[in-house]
């Protein structure tokens, strides 16, 4: 896949703002530490405590969804599940993902994994308000798919992201807001699965991910 500067420089500027809050609580917990000590030294520990847990969370699911992690043939689905549920935990997000989904003939395919793992990330930044995400068995036509519902008040995706995602958006005019939409659709392009977005209701958004040809069911 090829990635212009633009979309690596956005990329980057998203995971620095989505570590920055927690890394910045560390450093507040150190700093109350240093500068009152005796009674605040329990609340400041556990402040420094779920931050770093916090960053040590978004940092694992960074690794599968962008780095090279993401792609091994290795990577047991659970762990994959497991990061994708302690990313959104404590959040304004309730994710829903049963142990039996999605099926083999998906999580078998090269790069599926990390695509389902950038859907997540973009379902959360389609629930402003908090909501549910829940992954979902799903057919598309003979094709074995899986779809995330997205549920809660005013979930959607706008028009910019959904221009990003289906890749019909100039790289300039791309932003921190559409890179995540962005980056999701051309992972699923370069792995060759086919990626939807779907609005038919208030308050509900599928993303769904259909497989390639090469999936076919007999």
């Amino acid at each position: 896949m090829q990635v212009d500067m633009r979309v690596l420089e956005l990329l980057s500027s998203k995971i620095c703002h989505d570590l920055v809050s927690p890394v910045s609580a560390i450093n507040n917990g150190v700093e109350l530490i240093e500068d009152i000590g005796g009674d605040v030294v329990d609340e400041a520990m556990k402040l420094i405590g779920a931050s770093a847990a916090h960053a040590s969370r978004r940092l694992r699911l960074f690794r599968m969804a962008y780095g090279r992690a993401g792609n091994e043939a290795s990577l047991p689905l659970r762990d994959v599940r497991q990061t994708a549920e302690q990313y959104m935990a404590g959040g304004k997000v309730t994710l829903n993902w049963p142990d039996d989904q999605p099926s083999e003939a998906l999580t078998t395919q090269p790069g599926f994994l990390k695509t389902i793992l950038n859907m997540t990330i973009l379902a959360e930044e389609a629930l402003a308000y908090g909501g549910v995400v829940s992954l979902r068995a799903a057919t598309e036509g003979d094709v074995h798919a899986c779809r995330f519902e997205v549920v809660g008040r005013a979930a959607q995706l706008s028009e910019a992201m959904e221009q990003a995602l289906l890749g019909t958006a100039a790289i300039d005019d791309l932003s921190p807001r559409t890179i995540q939409a962005y980056i999701t659709g051309r992972f699923a392009e370069t792995f060759g699965f086919k990626l939807s977005a779907n609005q038919s209701i208030q308050d509900r958004l599928d993303l769904t991910l259909a497989g390639a040809p090469a999936l076919i069911a007999v």
